[in-house]
């Protein structure tokens, strides 16, 4: 198919199931029999391997909780998009056309599952070795600096900081909701300072999302939105 080819050409990599690429671009809203959610779970699992394994080797004195912090980093949706974009992959995505009118090619989510499913893809076809080539790659082109200092940015610290200095208080996180099944439930939080709420987020754990609307209420604080 004509879409895979421009993905084909980002990846250096030439699909053999047409298949299987299509399930694995195929979001749940094209309301097909399949979708890329199986996919997603496995590539997943996939890439939480490949980057502790390329870490393990990259590093070999920094002990495990160092490890883990430079993992979880990279292994998440913002570091997921930020490899999905590399590739455009939101141009290959088949969704419905609400989804497209909803910016449903940009979303995070959306790019961060579908990079997922398309590991998942690679690591079923050609197996461990090409799907971690590829995606080290990608990794290594999209960060100039890996390392803890440079992917752990502790948002909640500096916004703590920010606030003290400026409103002499600290801000509170609530969280909003929990939604989603156990296996992939996601959890919306909000900022709260003064009495009002100054961020919103969603992450895949409570961390995450108290670190995205951190990072959100420090760019509305400083006039960066």
């Amino acid at each position: 198919m004509k879409q895979f080819k421009a993905l084909e050409k980002a990846l250096n990599y030439k699909f053999k199931q047409d298949d299987l690429i299509i399930e694995a671009l195929t979001h749940k809203s094209y309301k097909k029999p399949y979708n890329n959610e199986r996919l997603e779970f496995l590539g997943d699992a996939v890439l939480d391997l490949i980057v502790g394994e390329y870490l393990f080797q990259k590093f070999p004195t920094e002990n495990e909780g160092v490890l883990s912090k430079i993992r979880a980093s990279l292994v998440n949706e913002k570091g997921f998009t930020t490899l999905a974009k590399s590739i455009d992959l939101g141009d290959s995505l088949l969704i419905s056309s609400a989804e497209e009118n909803n910016c449903g090619r940009t979303k995070p989510s959306l790019l961060s599952n579908a990079f997922e499913a398309v590991i998942g893809a690679i690591y079923l076809e050609s197996g461990l070795a090409t799907a971690s080539q590829i995606a080290i790659h990608l990794i290594e082109s999209s960060y100039h600096t890996i390392d803890l200092n440079s992917l752990s940015k502790d948002f909640k610290t500096t916004l703590q900081e920010l606030t003290q200095a400026d409103f002499g208080e600290t801000p509170n996180y609530k969280l909003v909701k929990a939604f989603g099944p156990d296996h992939k439930k996601e959890f919306e939080i909000a900022v709260e300072l003064q009495h009002k709420i100054v961020a919103t987020a969603i992450g895949r754990s409570k961390k995450e999302a108290q670190q995205r609307a951190a990072e959100i209420a420090l760019k509305t604080l400083r006039g960066e939105l």
